[in-house]
């Protein structure tokens, strides 16, 4: 294994893990942060060539041993690793991989014969709630995520936290114009796009069913879905509340949601009339 043991927090090598407080990867850069020891396993099970680790001498025996042998890895004093990214560096352990180029539209739901359930998130701008979205997406089987541009950035730091490094895995579909592609989905592939809304008119959660090709529409946490969406359209949802409470969380609703139509709603008229099948579990 290359070990580089390092004192000199001006060396260049170094670069991708500095200030990671203020300073991010960013969807412009072509490399990623992955944070924690089960991200930063994730990330060398993926298919995310891995560029860089960064391990603090307190975490160096422990991680070590299961880092590739051909991977560079630059180790720290724990002060100086702390100095370098900019906060606590507790979790100790940190590696930047490459990001992909991502296709128009993902393999998964090449297949427009197939049942598919996918999430879309025009502007979803809190990185805590979209990984907890793309960690719900995993958890509950959804066959790709579809974001706006207007989203965070999906392979941010914190994201992949939240994620649980999640990200990796799910097929995820970042759109410069996020409208035309749920058109095409529409009318190509034959998906029905359902909005999700804070709305006493709109169908009650418990009385809809899952059709065969469904989008999942979620707002911003403050906005919720913008009018171009809302009339794009299908249909509109919505969970029923008790008392003066009128939302939720975005991340909160969106779990709500999955859950009723992975394990609970019915097929409609075009599709079978039957439970949703159990998608196999997510990874912990």
């Amino acid at each position: 294994m290359p070990v580089f043991r390092l004192d000199n927090l001006d060396d260049p090598r170094l670069d991708p893990y500095r200030s990671l407080k203020t300073t991010n990867m960013t969807r412009d850069h072509g490399l990623f942060i992955a944070e924690g020891k089960r991200v930063v396993e994730r990330l060398f099970h993926s298919d995310f060539r891995v560029h860089s680790v960064l391990l603090s001498e307190r975490r160096e025996a422990e991680v070590r041993p299961w880092v590739p042998p051909d991977t560079p890895t630059y180790v720290l004093p724990h002060e100086l690793a702390r100095r370098l990214v900019g906060y606590n560096f507790h979790v100790g352990v940190l590696a930047c991989g490459y990001r992909k180029r991502q296709p128009a539209l993902p393999d998964a739901v090449q297949d427009v014969t197939a049942e598919s359930l996918l999430v879309g998130c025009p502007d979803v701008t809190d990185p805590e709630n979209l990984g907890t979205i793309i960690r719900l997406c995993a958890a509950f089987g959804v066959d790709a995520l579809l974001l706006g541009r207007a989203c965070c950035d999906p392979f941010s730091r914190r994201v992949l936290r939240v994620s649980m490094g999640n990200a990796l895995f799910l097929p995820i579909v970042e759109a410069e114009n996020l409208a035309d592609v749920l058109q095409q989905y529409r009318c190509d592939r034959h998906y029905e796009l359902v909005a999700t809304v804070l709305d006493a008119s709109a169908e009650p959660l418990e009385t809809t069913s899952r059709s065969r090709r469904m989008i999942l529409l979620f707002g911003n946490e403050a906005t919720g879905l913008r009018h171009p969406y809302l009339e794009l359209s299908d249909r509109r949802i919505t969970i029923p509340m008790h008392g003066s409470i009128d939302s939720l969380n975005v991340a909160v609703a969106a779990g709500i949601f999955l859950y009723h139509f992975t394990r609970y709603a019915s097929r409609s008229a075009n599709g079978p009339t039957e439970s949703a099948a159990e998608p196999p579990p997510a990874p912990n």
